[in-house]
């Protein structure tokens, strides 16, 4: 009996040690975890992430930009001017005509002639039909010479020259061209309390474009040659909305430099002072660009090279 006792006495303090064995064991590991996760956490990186960049000398061009549509310069719908009645007529669609070309022949004898060089559109009348006066007979419109009408507000409307030279980019194409301004309404049309006067620039003939194509006229505002320039982005503004950069001071501190600004082409801007090319600017790598404000921007767009 004893014996027995005995061993079963022995058989459950095994048991027991087994278990202290196993929790210690764990317990250490558990500290050890912690340990690490500590440690990690003391050493972890500051959660602003900064980002170095230099300052550059070089260029900045702005331009003022408008949006207009592709018209015909010369366009002619033909009128009947009293009661007639049609006795031939001349051309069909699409024929070619030049200024002075019989149109329509009345029956008694009266010739109605293009007053344009163009292309004939549409034909509204009919043979051997009276109309009456007003009534439209012939469209033409002029494909070879082409020009753009584009809207300028009040506040830029000064910008605008006969003869000054300005680039329009035809979105639908992706084309580039050149011309001239031609010319500029004296009365501006009110649009929603907004004062909007029309222009007009001229330019080449192209068989791709189509009248009616959307298109960005743009004409030089600004230009800033051989200048120190930093990205936008780079720039901070404190509480009265003076413009100031980080630098890397003493003991490798970060330091704000107060600086002037001067134009900017919405990706770069002009510094005036406050630093120098070549020396190395640092910013925060998230910051929220659409905070910051320059106002300098206003409705200035930079054309970018490939536009050239």
């Amino acid at each position: 009996m004893n014996s027995t006792v005995e061993r079963g006495g022995d058989i459950g303090m095994g048991k027991k040690g087994k278990t202290r064995k196993i929790r210690w064991i764990t317990g250490g590991a558990i500290a050890v975890a912690l340990t690490v996760l500590g440690s990690l956490y003391i050493m972890r990186p500051d959660d602003t992430a900064y980002k170095t960049v230099k300052a550059a000398m070089g260029d900045i061009t702005t331009y003022y930009a408008f949006s207009g549509n592709v018209a015909a310069k010369n366009r002619q719908l033909l009128l009947s001017e009293q009661m007639i009645q049609i006795a031939e007529i001349a051309v069909e669609k699409g024929d070619r005509v030049k200024a002075g070309d019989v149109l329509i022949t009345t029956t008694a004898g009266e010739e109605l002639k293009a007053g344009i060089d163009g292309e004939v559109t549409k034909i509204y009348a009919v043979e051997n039909e009276q109309v009456m006066p007003g009534a439209q007979l012939v469209e033409l419109v002029d494909y070879d010479h082409l020009e753009i009408v584009f809207k300028a507000d009040e506040y830029d409307v000064d910008a605008l020259e006969p003869g000054k030279e300005a680039v329009a980019e035809i979105g639908a194409l992706g084309k580039v061209i050149r011309g001239k301004i031609n010319d500029i309404s004296r009365e501006g049309q009110i649009v929603n309390g907004v004062t909007f006067f029309t222009a007009v620039m001229d330019i080449d003939r192209d068989d791709r474009i189509r009248i009616g194509m959307s298109a960005e006229v743009r004409l030089l505002s600004k230009k800033a040659e051989n200048v120190v320039k930093l990205p936008m982005d780079v720039i901070v503004f404190d509480e009265k909305n003076l413009p100031y950069v980080l630098k890397i001071g003493s003991k490798n501190s970060i330091i704000e430099e107060k600086i002037t600004t001067g134009i900017n082409d919405g990706t770069y801007v002009e510094v005036k002072s406050g630093v120098t090319a070549g020396e190395e600017i640092i910013y925060e790598q998230d910051r929220d660009f659409e905070r910051i404000f320059f106002p300098e921007g206003g409705r200035n767009v930079h054309l970018g090279g490939v536009r050239e």
